[in-house]
């Protein structure tokens, strides 16, 4: 479930993250004269890809200040490789990270202490695209046919899942390992299907080509509806800055709510501070943030809300699909701030 469609060549070494945590007077800041110096305690944050829609909200709480009045300052990183996010902030190389449920799940039955202590897209992103043209018109007619998937066993487990619950035979599937050459593989029409690729950008990207898709989501054929994206923590700094995150997660909020009321506004914000390494394109971010502010909307429960039963059925599906090493209990890992 991971993304690495592109090789990202921002490099995050541990020097980078010394200032965990620390406060403003900790890290030389400078006052002016007579003027009162207002501690701000740092928080290093790893993104999940180079900065896109998806991160709009954290771009707004930035803008608009509410970190700073929440007494923080944010780092928002993107390391080398975003395998790697997890285990930073296991060893404390920084102090949350963006992550997923269902790896966040795989994590602790491997004995890595994380943590998720919030949600941001509440359901999948990742779904099963078909070409128009393939003649699938639900998942069980992939019977023979062949999908493209990035080398993901868990992709595999999904697809699987999603044919045999619409009634058809996953024996019958045609895996075929293209890497993360996801569009190519579409648009040459390589394969018939891809699993690994975002609705929120893949898809968008294939239909810029004139590519006509057929998308089905996991959840409506026996996939948990999972978390795609959640905030990250070690047990060891939550339990030492659990009120630090809350204020965190807090003004994140308040980052989510303004994006939503003000999307073009928070999504212009994204393209003056995007990275010139990793330019995006206006139009596709503006349907992604399009499609993704209903997905991360979490209703009356309040932005990064998380229930037991979402994790206990993400845990469920991945013990059957024998992706879990060991036991993981629910209750730990995850926590509402």
């Amino acid at each position: 479930m991971k993304r690495a469609s592109l090789v990202l060549s921002l490099v995050l070494v541990a020097s980078a993250m010394a200032g965990c945590g620390k406060s403003e007077s900790q890290t030389g800041g400078v006052t002016e004269p007579g003027v009162a110096k207002q501690e701000e305690t740092e928080l290093t944050v790893l993104l999940d890809w180079y900065p896109n829609a998806v991160h709009s909200f954290l771009i707004a709480a930035e803008e608009q200040g509410y970190f700073k009045e929440a007494g923080l300052k944010v780092k928002l990183q993107t390391p080398a490789d975003t395998n790697d996010a997890l285990k930073l902030v296991a060893t404390g190389k920084a102090d949350l990270a963006i992550s997923y449920q269902m790896q966040v799940a795989i994590s602790r039955s491997e004995n890595i202490p994380i943590v998720s202590v919030g949600s941001i897209v509440r359901h999948p992103l990742n779904q099963l695209f078909v070409l128009e043209s393939s003649g699938v018109k639900s998942p069980k007619d992939l019977e023979g046919k062949s999908i493209g998937y990035p080398s993901v066993p868990l992709d595999e487990s999904i697809v699987k899942t999603m044919v045999e619950g619409d009634g058809g035979d996953a024996s019958k599937l045609n895996f075929v390992d293209i890497g993360w050459d996801l569009i190519p593989a579409m648009t040459t029409k390589r394969v018939d299907a891809i699993i690994g690729g975002y609705v929120n950008h893949e898809k968008l990207l294939l239909e810029k080509e004139g590519i006509k898709l057929l998308a089905f989501e996991p959840a409506k054929y026996g996939v948990p509806d999972y978390y795609e994206l959640v905030f990250t923590a070690s047990e060891d700094g939550l339990n030492k800055n659990s009120a630090t995150i809350k204020k965190f997660l807090e003004a994140a909020a308040k980052g989510q709510e303004y994006t939503a009321k003000h999307p073009q506004e928070a999504l212009q914000t994204l393209l003056d501070k995007q990275n010139s390494d990793f330019p995006l394109d206006p139009d596709i971010e503006k349907q992604s943030l399009e499609t993704l502010l209903p997905l991360m909307d979490a209703g009356s429960e309040g932005f990064g809300s998380q229930t037991v039963e979402s994790w206990q059925a993400v845990v469920d599906w991945l013990k059957k699909q024998g992706q879990l090493r060991n036991d993981v209990d629910v209750e730990k890992a995850f926590r509402n701030l």
